[in-house]
Formats: C-alpha cells, structure tokens, sequence
C-alpha cells in the first residue's frame, strides 16, 4: 500500500516575491517604531517656552535624576507643582506652562522619564517634593498618560499633596480617589473640547472615581495636543482656536484652581 505524503500548498515565485516584500517592509515598520521610543529627541529647554509677560528662569537639572526646573526669577515660590508629562511627549513641550505660572509664585519641576513614560516612574513625585516642597503647597498635575500615573500617585500619597490637576486625562479604571480617608483632594479636571484622544466620554466617566467635589472644566476650541507643545497628534480632533487661545484658558483654570486652595 502506498502512503499517501501530504500536499502543503505552494506559493508561486510572483507571491514568494510579495510575501518577501511585505515582510520586509512590516519589520521595517517596527524597527523604525523601536528606534523612534528608544532614541528620543534631545532633551533641550528654552526654545519654544516664550509667554507674553512671563517672569521665570528655567534650567535643565540632573540630579537626583533628570528634570526641568522652572522658578519665580526672584526664587521665591509658595507653590510647588510637579507635572508628568504625557505618553512619547519629551518634558520640554510643558515648559511653556512652568513658565506662564512662575509669576504668581508657582515653581514647576518636570522630570524626564524613560522613554519618555510616565509609567516608567510613577513615584518619580516623592523625590522632588521632598527636595523642593518642604513648607510649600505641593500640587501634582499630568496630561494623557502623565495624568492617568499622577492620579495613581495621588491615591497613594494623599497626605503629600494640596491638590491634582489633570489635563485631557482620567484615573485608570482600578485606581480610585473618592473613598480616601480624610479631607478629599482638591482636583481640577481639563477637558480640550476638540479633544478624540481622551475621549470626552472617558474623562467624565472618570470623575466617578475622584472626590465629589473634583471640577470638570472644559476648555473650548482645544484639542488634546494643545496641552503641550510637541505638534499635532495622529487622531486628535481639529482645534477651532488658536494655541494661545487655548494656552490662556488653561492657565486661566489652573490660576484660578490654586487661587481657591488654601494657603500653605
């Protein structure tokens, strides 16, 4: 009896060609995807921070680990507010805030993390406010991912802080702050109107799990990206107004959410 041997199909030479040809390309695809997370942009302040009228210095420090530090010029600050930057966004792109804040006595550190994820260093927070906040009013803020790890900090070391701030950003779907003990944190919650990376629906769905009194603020025109500056954003909405537009409502919020705290 003859054994019949299995027929595995075969691909013609023209298909062997296109298989190569879109195998190459795809692991083209990821190596140029890889390179772009591991070698990020170089880290460099004071090119695209100016704010009409601001009064701040901004240096780029290293030690106990990388981040921008931007002071009141005359170093005197009542404030002390650390900000995770979002998801591939090099920390630089929110210096323009650190600096439209420096004149009302806000001292603003950005720490760098790796590959530019928030995740990658949720407690980064804990050095720099026992390094800069003794005796200050410490607020810890974050947009998109930055947001979502600040929140995480937050729920953890509530007795640290004066209040969160989240920009187009909400508290992931198993880290709650509305149940902490004691008073509850003061929050401010951002929302770009024209923002479709954090979609409006996720950001209100997530002040179920902030205090009851957090404040949703929607800031009109904006989009996700007009948060930072790094660029447009592949999938974000179309903004309707200008940046500095939208750079003067968030800072508008932001004042007047530090403005309503209680002093230190």
């Amino acid at each position: 009896m003859t054994r019949l041997r299995s027929q595995r199909p075969q691909l013609s030479p023209r298909a062997r060609v296109w298989l190569a040809l879109f195998l190459a390309g795809f692991l083209g695809y990821l190596l140029a995807v890889g390179i772009g997370v591991v070698n990020r942009p170089p880290l460099v302040i004071g090119q695209d921070a100016a704010v009409q009228g601001a009064q701040a210095r901004a240096t780029l420090q290293s030690s106990p680990s990388t981040f921008i530090d931007i002071q009141p010029v005359n170093g005197q600050y009542d404030t002390l507010l650390v900000f995770y930057s979002g998801g591939l966004v090099r920390p630089q792109a929110y210096e323009w805030l650190g600096t439209a804040l420096a004149g009302q006595g806000v001292r603003t550190v950005i720490p760098a993390f790796p590959l530019d994820l928030a995740v990658t260093g949720i407690g980064r927070a804990a050095t720099l406010i026992k390094q800069f906040g003794a005796g200050k009013r410490v607020i810890l803020a974050g947009h998109s991912l930055g947001g979502a790890m600040a929140a995480q900090y937050a729920r953890d070391h509530r007795a640290q802080l004066a209040g969160l701030i989240l920009m187009g950003a909400y508290p992931a779907g198993n880290v709650s702050l509305r149940d902490l003990a004691g008073t509850p944190l003061p929050v401010l919650s951002l929302l770009a109107e024209h923002d479709e990376v954090a979609a409006e629906a996720d950001v209100r769905d997530g002040l179920k799990r902030l205090p009851t009194s957090a404040r949703l603020t929607v800031i009109e025109g904006a989009n996700h990206a007009f948060f930072g500056r790094y660029g447009p954003q592949k999938g974000d909405g179309l903004p309707t107004v200008t940046r500095a537009e939208a750079e003067a409502q968030i800072v508008a919020e932001i004042q007047g959410f530090l403005d309503g705290l209680p002093g230190q």
